[in-house]
């Protein structure tokens, strides 16, 4: 899928659809989430889905962890 495609409508249903996955599946693959969602999307959204699982799960590890952001660069 070319960018110029994408609609802001897809990654909002990909969030919630990889999110409402991760939690029936927490052992699943990156494999098995394209092969369940994929169909789903657009030829060739299977990178946007695993990207969005990337950022669930590291969104989980940084609240397991306790690992916060500081912010003001300096």
């Amino acid at each position: 899928m070319r960018y110029r495609e994408d609609k802001p409508e897809y990654l909002l249903r990909a969030r919630e659809a990889v999110a409402a996955w991760r939690e029936k599946h927490p052992q699943g693959t990156y494999e098995q989430l394209v092969a369940d969602l994929g169909p789903d999307f657009p030829e060739g959204y299977a990178p946007v889905l695993r990207s969005v699982l990337f950022v669930i799960e590291s969104r989980g590890a940084k609240i397991l962890t306790g690992v916060t952001v500081i912010g003001g660069a300096r």
